[in-house]
């Protein structure tokens, strides 16, 4: 099976697809640094060194510090993909995210979104 094409897109592309979602829906981008920095461990400053890097998904996910002991609580879906349900460690842990980002945007409380 072939490996998918989002393991190797640049983290630093996602993430400013993120920003632009989260502030078009009037979130600020330290919200979304906050959600991203919960779910994998990424203190703020190395967050941004791996964008300016510009390492990869996979290679972003492969050496963030640790995810959160509550991603497990992360439910629902997220392209019409039950994101509890993927087998696939490392998409699931993109899915996490992109679930995260998708509430944050919804304008859901950010206590809500950080499983608090």
């Amino acid at each position: 099976m072939a490996t998918p094409k989002i393991f190797s897109m640049p983290f630093a592309t996602i993430y400013a697809a993120y920003v632009n979602k989260v502030t078009r829906k009037h979130r600020s981008e330290a919200e979304l640094i906050q959600v991203i920095s919960w779910l994998t461990g990424y203190q703020p400053a190395t967050l941004q060194a791996q964008i300016d890097d510009d390492v990869s998904v996979a290679t972003f996910f492969e050496q963030m510090p640790q995810l959160n002991a509550n991603a497990h609580l992360i439910t629902g879906k997220v392209c019409g993909v039950q994101v509890e349900t993927v087998a696939d460690p490392l998409m699931r842990q993109i899915r996490y995210l992109d679930k995260l980002v998708d509430e944050l945007a919804q304008g859901r409380p950010l206590a809500k979104i950080l499983r608090q």
